[in-house]
């Protein structure tokens, strides 16, 4: 666009271009609100599971007896398989002991697990927008 054509856009965006948001799931800036602290406007997120005060409390995403199903089980993104043995993949390959990041941490509960009294929430790249522009 150009600053003859919106000239209040223009002031919010002096370098006459929006965002490009294709892809992306947009999560309110907070704006000082303390909902998701450190984030300045546009700025990106990366995917996450996120640990829960129930999970902590009972310390169930604290093991590395990981279950088949969930490829990257630590922070350091190496594979962990604590069980069955020599598990294998959907295409009945063997699985390799150690693999690339996916971004995505966590422990994934499975069927094999009698506790079902924890969510694990997880949370989508996104991009920090204002949806009110303030062009005022």
């Amino acid at each position: 666009f150009t600053k003859e054509q919106y000239p209040v856009l223009a002031r919010v965006y002096p370098t006459l271009r929006l965002p490009d948001l294709r892809g992306e799931f947009i999560r309110g800036w907070d704006d000082g609100r303390k909902v998701d602290t450190g984030r300045s406007l546009l700025s990106g997120q990366a995917a996450t599971f996120i640990r829960t005060a129930l999970q902590d409390y009972y310390g169930y995403d604290l093991n590395t007896n990981v279950k088949v199903g969930i490829a990257f089980a630590t922070a350091d993104s190496v594979i962990t398989v604590g069980n069955p043995a020599n598990p294998k993949a959907g295409n009945n390959s063997d699985y390799v002991p150690a693999s690339a990041d996916n971004s995505i941490t966590g422990i994934q509960r499975t069927a094999e697990d009698n506790f079902t009294g924890a969510w694990i929430s997880m949370r989508p790249r996104n991009v920090a927008f204002n949806y009110i522009v303030r062009a005022a």
